[in-house]
């Protein structure tokens, strides 16, 4: 449990729990339920991280400015931990405290495991592992990451509009949304991996180019990559015009992940 505690709550953006609760705020979906499917994203989430930085896979020490989980405890503690915040998730959104309508709590259910899973940031991480290995081109990259990155953020959207029982075309939107927010966000990691001040991303640089990955930034330069993550928050802003003033959030949103620091 500490090794949880610590992996869980040892700081981070946030950003998956903010889109969960602030997409919710567009249907009028109750705080409680809101901030719960928040928490079981972000386990599922701290959860991937710990995993990633095993040795096994991409052997960091250093996330969110402290230790890593396994150099922190150990290795078995940090799978086990990673394990249990897995699991803790799919108790969390089954519990009927997190909606009242059974249905509801399945779609979630259903949702985040496609997300998570092999069709999904597992499925993306895979493909990562194999990026090493492999020339990929554009258009594999940008499923990798949609996998890897966007699978999550874009269930982190539309839960909320699960939680609502929203329109199809609401939920349309969202996804829309989160896909080009998704992909923004991405090659901005990518960009700070590049240009990052280790002490501030709190984390190694460098390690896609160390590891001979092909990444947006091999593929088309630091200078239309920047170029191209502005054009997909602007674009992932345009998916909300159907929203009123109170997607404004997450419209600023899409604009932070393009030009944060870490």
């Amino acid at each position: 449990m500490e090794a949880i505690r610590y992996s869980a709550l040892s700081g981070g953006k946030r950003i998956r729990p903010f889109l969960v609760t602030y997409s919710s705020t567009l249907f009028g979906v109750s705080r409680s339920y809101a901030m719960r499917v928040a928490a079981a994203v972000e386990m599922v989430h701290c959860y991937s991280l710990i995993h990633d930085d095993l040795p096994a896979m991409d052997d960091d020490d250093l996330r969110r400015g402290v230790p890593t989980c396994h150099v922190k405890f150990d290795e078995a503690t940090a799978i086990l931990a990673g394990d249990a915040l897995l699991a803790r998730s799919f108790e969390v959104l089954a519990d009927p405290a997190t909606h009242s309508d059974p249905r509801v709590r399945s779609d979630l259910v259903v949702e985040l495991a496609r997300a998570a899973g092999g069709d999904g940031m597992v499925g993306g991480q895979m493909l990562d592992l194999l990026a090493a290995e492999s020339s990929l081109q554009m258009a594999e990259i940008t499923r990798m990451q949609r996998m890897k990155t966007g699978a999550l953020i874009a269930f982190s959207c539309e839960s909320a509009a699960l939680l609502g029982k929203a329109s199809d075309s609401a939920r349309h939107a969202l996804r829309a949304y989160a896909h080009d927010l998704g992909l923004a966000f991405q090659i901005a990691d990518d960009l700070l991996d590049v240009e990052g001040d280790p002490d501030v991303v709190g984390k190694r640089t460098q390690k896609d180019e160390n590891a001979g990955k092909a990444t947006f930034i091999s593929l088309l330069g630091t200078d239309r990559a920047r170029s191209q993550s502005q054009m997909l928050a602007h674009q992932a802003v345009q998916h909300l015009d159907m929203f009123p003033d109170t997607a404004d959030p997450l419209r600023a949103l899409a604009e932070y992940v393009v030009n944060r620091n870490n």
